[in-house]
């Protein structure tokens, strides 16, 4: 598949099979998430995968946003000890947003499907993904992505819209 046919078709997908994804596919996938960019190259991220069920479970309820019932969830956190310093130490929600983008896009390619559940800076959120994985303190929940065979065939769309484009010359 070309990479703007992945673009178009990476949709985010609510309702997913029970089928499991193959320890080799989760191996694509963060290989695809540590490819991303990162701000002198910090590589500030850690990556929980969850596939026990009772866990599962428990993150379902961790935010409003979070309640879909998917065969896998990778946590994406953002690890403090190796953030930037200073005024510089959220550019770690950038690196590991890039990761997350990768994660969406590389599953399409595996022929998954995906949604991204926002964590950061819902404290309440953050507080119970913390709980429930025993996360450390310096780890830091930015999104959950549930990941398995989707039950929707969603269209490919391009949301290109030319009014949100400001060129300066």
């Amino acid at each position: 598949m070309e990479l703007k046919e992945i673009m178009l078709k990476r949709r985010s997908t609510r309702k997913f099979t029970a089928e499991k994804v193959k320890e080799e596919e989760i191996e694509e996938l963060l290989h695809a998430a540590m490819s991303g960019p990162s701000a002198v190259n910090r590589t500030p991220w850690e990556f929980y995968v969850v596939e026990n069920e009772e866990k599962l479970k428990e993150l379902r309820k961790a935010t409003l946003y979070t309640n879909y019932i998917a065969p896998l969830a990778i946590v994406v956190c953002g690890n403090l000890s190796r953030a930037l310093p200073f005024e510089l130490k959220d550019y770690w929600i950038h690196d590991c947003s890039a990761a997350s983008e990768n994660i969406l896009l590389r599953a399409v390619d595996l022929g998954l499907a995906a949604v991204w559940c926002g964590v950061y800076p819902q404290k309440k959120g953050v507080d119970n993904v913390r709980r429930i994985l025993g996360l450390p303190d310096k780890h830091v929940p930015l999104n959950i992505i549930y990941l398995g065979h989707g039950t929707e065939d969603k269209e490919p769309r391009d949301q290109y819209a030319q009014k949100y484009i400001h060129y300066v010359r």
